[in-house]
């Protein structure tokens, strides 16, 4: 008689419940993955032929198995708590060692390094000087908390200044001459502007309008414009007037005017002038003057004031003026055996060969999966399942050692017999 299938069965039942009870231990850890039991039969060795008679003699387990099903996302307060919605891990590095995982929970350590409650840090690409994501090796992304410079109305990198106007073609010419900013008598329509010089300081430009030549048969209306800055200084802006055709359009050559330049006190450029205004849209309609647009890209100095991260990975910073600054961009590891993975606890993993080499790409590219800020990914355990599975492992272990006893039993009545 031999016990040693009750026996497989027993170790193989208690291994099974090892697994159960590491997943229901494990239900509320963020991007844990559960594992399943994977049982195989066993028999012994023979050198000769089959036979349909053969008996086993147990059971053993083949494998335990992760299942990298996706988990749920939930909500978070900490917009560096990043959930990933698809396949993929996220890199971790410590001092130049690699892991791998599901769990997004970040935070800025004191040298604004992006890190999880172990303090690795998160791998991404780097930020070229232009502000472009350079894919190359990931680095240890790094957040700066360092200003902005500001950026004058007037660097080519702001663009021209834009102005949509409407100017009434039902206006007269004004009776009071000649220009005078501090009397509206005098002009028919201005609007204000804010911008920029080289120090980042505010401005306040405004543009007056004042119709020359009406409209009439046949020939166009013209406005000639005045600008002033911070209310001094009023001048001419240079390129002529805008001519309107006779259907309300904008002649394209009276599109663009350089605007005047002033004396500035700031300690910035001076004398400055904003650049080229493009009033190219412009209309001369029968509807009251109006702006529809008027627009200038300028900016003064900010402090970062927040961080968050968007679907496809890029880390942004907000700053207190207004502006965002792309600072790096998570990237995603993918295996071609994610089941071959190391697991190394802390909800790590590293690879192996049976896992085969890292595949790095971007949130949302091929199988990876996309970021979702401010959410975690929960562990993909369901407790209803467990607790069955829990049940039937219990009843597969009772069975198991009832064998025993009956294999007990009848050897114990061949030692009785006489």
């Amino acid at each position: 008689m031999s016990f040693q299938q009750g026996l497989s069965g027993l170790n193989a039942a208690s291994s099974s419940l090892d697994v159960i009870g590491n997943n229901i231990a494990n239900a509320s850890t963020v991007g844990f993955k559960s594992g399943g039991t994977n049982f195989a039969d066993v028999y012994a060795a023979s050198l000769g032929f089959g036979t349909g008679a053969k008996i086993g003699i147990g059971v053993g387990v083949g494998a335990v198995q992760q299942q990298f099903t996706q988990g749920n996302l939930t909500t978070t307060n900490n917009p560096l708590d990043l959930a990933l919605n698809g396949g993929g891990f996220f890199r971790m590095s410590q001092e130049g060692a690699i892991s791998y995982t599901r769990n997004g929970q970040f935070h800025i350590d004191n040298e604004g390094y992006m890190i999880n409650d172990l303090r690795l840090r998160l791998t991404g690409y780097p930020v070229a000087a232009s502000g472009a994501i350079t894919p190359s090796n990931p680095v240890e992304l790094q957040i700066s908390a360092g200003q902005i410079a500001p950026r004058a109305t007037s660097d080519p990198l702001a663009g021209e200044l834009r102005a949509v106007l409407n100017l009434d073609s039902r206006d007269s010419v004004p009776a009071v001459t000649p220009f005078d900013f501090t009397d509206p008598e005098t002009f028919n329509f201005s609007t204000p502007l804010t911008v920029f010089d080289t120090l980042g300081v505010v401005h306040n430009l405004t543009t007056f309008y004042v119709l020359n030549t009406p409209a009439a048969v046949g020939d166009p209306g013209q406005w000639t414009v005045h600008a002033t800055l911070d209310g001094a200084d009023p001048q001419v802006v240079a390129g002529g007037n805008l001519i309107f055709s006779t259907s309300g359009a904008l002649e394209p050559a009276s599109a663009v005017h350089t605007l005047p330049s002033w004396a500035l006190t700031s300690g910035a450029v001076s004398p400055w002038s904003p650049g080229d205004m493009d009033f190219t849209g412009t209309t001369q309609y029968g509807n009251g003057s109006n702006v529809d647009r008027l627009t200038q890209g300028g900016f003064t100095s900010g402090s970062l004031v927040g961080v968050g991260v968007n679907a496809d990975g890029i880390v942004q910073g907000r700053y207190s003026n207004g502006q965002t600054r792309s600072m790096g961009q998570v990237v995603l590891a993918s295996f071609a055996n994610p089941n071959g993975l190391l697991s190394l606890g802390n909800n790590q993993w590293s690879l192996t060969s049976i896992s085969g080499p890292e595949l790095i790409g971007t949130p949302g590219s091929g199988s990876r999966a996309v970021i979702q800020a401010a959410a975690v990914e929960d562990s993909n355990v369901d407790l209803t399942k467990a607790l069955v599975e829990m049940i039937t492992a219990q009843r597969n272990y009772q069975a198991n050692a009832q064998t025993i006893k009956t294999q007990d039993q009848i050897m114990q009545t061949l030692v009785n017999l006489r």
